[in-house]
């Protein structure tokens, strides 16, 4: 469940809602519940396939038996390209956060520190990378949940700076609850979306899960709902605190709002937690690329030498080869510093949409088969299918369709096509190399 959480607590909410906020002021928050109904519709088709067969690259696995060879390729190695963009997301954000202390110091250096640090942490064990990623997620959770709370107890007795003016009224008094009408609400639906990447971390998971009958049906269940709470409560007290018109693209709303209600060294804490919320971020993307590519090894859909492991069960080839393409994104806070990060976000959300609706098909492969008899049912089912995995595809479609809008976003629609272009090729280069005679 920290897995899960920390996958999808990172640099989307307290990086990216600034400029969502710009886009939509307190209508950003409809975009999340829009956003997380359709993500817990997703989550649940995932869930019937785990339990179906928990194992480590499930989405992978899932879309190779459901809906075809070409598919399981392409999923596998979607979702190894979005981990990769999204941590260089991941450090540019963290960049981005230290220039609060050091403004001099070049981007690209905290970035390659950070990536640095996280490749260590990752080599050594599977239960180093645990041990992190918990106590990372454990911050994040701890510090949104003292922000709700104490946001709300300055609200009921105007204490600090902010109290004399803070009010749930401010969700509605700066030209009202949808200042950019329902146009703004679908333009915040990348940076919306890319937040919720990592929720599906928990399929990465289970092939190293205790239980899995047990753990994962409850994982699912609770996950979806605790980062609504922490999402949209976040922001709901956020823009009470302060009017939405203050907070800027490109500034944490956390670190603002922290630094506002003037509780000393309260902001240098904060930029501190959102720091290790953009790394642990990083950490689960470094851990899923790195099992990703160890799945499509054994496929035969990636290089053999990526299929090893080292002393400590670790694939070591694969998670080195993942950081290294991770350090692209190390040049282009050197060479792009002011455009990296709406680029790779908007990038990434190609990866995540694919996957995401990729799931929801191999789900209805998956209960043509139990209709037919040919697999058996599991007990933890998807409730609303086959109309809700249509519903979720045309979603996913919608929001890969408004990047083109936004001109920060367009590059994801320039680079799709090339992606799946090189996709089609290194298919079919593996299935004439599986099908060579030894």
């Amino acid at each position: 469940q920290m897995i899960a959480i920390g996958g999808a607590i990172g640099v989307g909410l307290f990086l990216g809602a600034g400029r969502g906020i710009s886009l939509a002021g307190p209508g950003l928050m409809l975009s999340y519940a829009v956003g997380g109904f359709i993500i817990y519709f997703m989550m649940r088709a995932l869930g019937e396939l785990l339990l179906y067969r928990p194992v480590a690259g499930s989405f992978a696995t899932y879309a190779e038996e459901f809906v075809g060879p070409f598919a399981g390729f392409a999923t596998g190695w979607s979702y190894w390209f979005m981990w990769i963009v999204t941590g260089m997301a991941e450090i540019t954000a963290v960049a981005v956060y230290v220039h609060y202390w050091f403004p001099d110091v070049p981007q690209w250096i905290p970035a390659l520190i950070t990536l640095g640090v996280l490749y260590a942490a990752n080599k050594i064990a599977v239960e180093v990378f645990g041990e992190v990623e918990f106590w990372f997620a454990l911050i994040k959770v701890v510090t949104i949940i003292a922000m709700i709370v104490g946001g709300l107890v300055i609200i009921a007795f105007d204490i600090s700076p902010v109290g004399q003016t803070a009010g749930f009224h401010n969700l509605w008094a700066h030209q009202g609850f949808l200042p950019f009408g329902i146009l703004g609400v679908a333009l915040t639906l990348q940076i919306v979306m890319f937040a919720y990447q990592g929720v599906e971390l928990i399929g990465v998971t289970a092939g190293e899960a205790e239980n899995p009958e047990t753990v994962l049906p409850k994982a699912i269940k609770s996950v979806v709902w605790r980062i609504l709470i922490f999402y949209i409560g976040a922001l709901a007290v956020m823009m009470a605190l302060v009017a939405w018109t203050e907070l800027k693209p490109g500034v944490s709303p956390f670190v603002y709002v922290f630094d506002r209600i003037g509780v000393p060294g309260a902001a240098h804490l904060i930029n501190f937690v959102v720091i290790t919320a953009a790394a642990s971020s990083c950490n689960s993307g470094l851990f899923s690329t790195g099992r990703m590519l160890y799945t499509l090894a054994h496929l035969g859909q990636a290089p053999r030498a990526f299929g090893t492991v080292n002393r400590s069960r670790v694939p070591s080839r694969a998670l080195t080869f993942s950081a290294a393409m991770m350090g692209i994104g190390v040049v282009l806070n050197y060479l792009v510093p002011e455009s990296v990060f709406i680029w790779v976000t908007s990038i990434a959300l190609i990866g995540s949409l694919w996957t995401w609706s990729i799931i929801m098909v191999a789900h209805l492969g998956f209960r043509r088969k139990v209709a037919a008899g040919e697999i058996p049912p599991v007990d933890f089912r998807m409730p609303g299918a086959p109309l809700m995995n249509y519903v979720v595809v045309v979603f996913m479609l919608i929001v890969a369709g408004l990047l083109a809008i936004d001109p920060g976003t367009r590059v994801a629609i320039y680079i799709a096509p090339f992606w799946f272009a090189a996709l089609w090729i290194g298919y079919n280069v593996s299935r004439h190399r599986a099908l060579a005679p030894a």
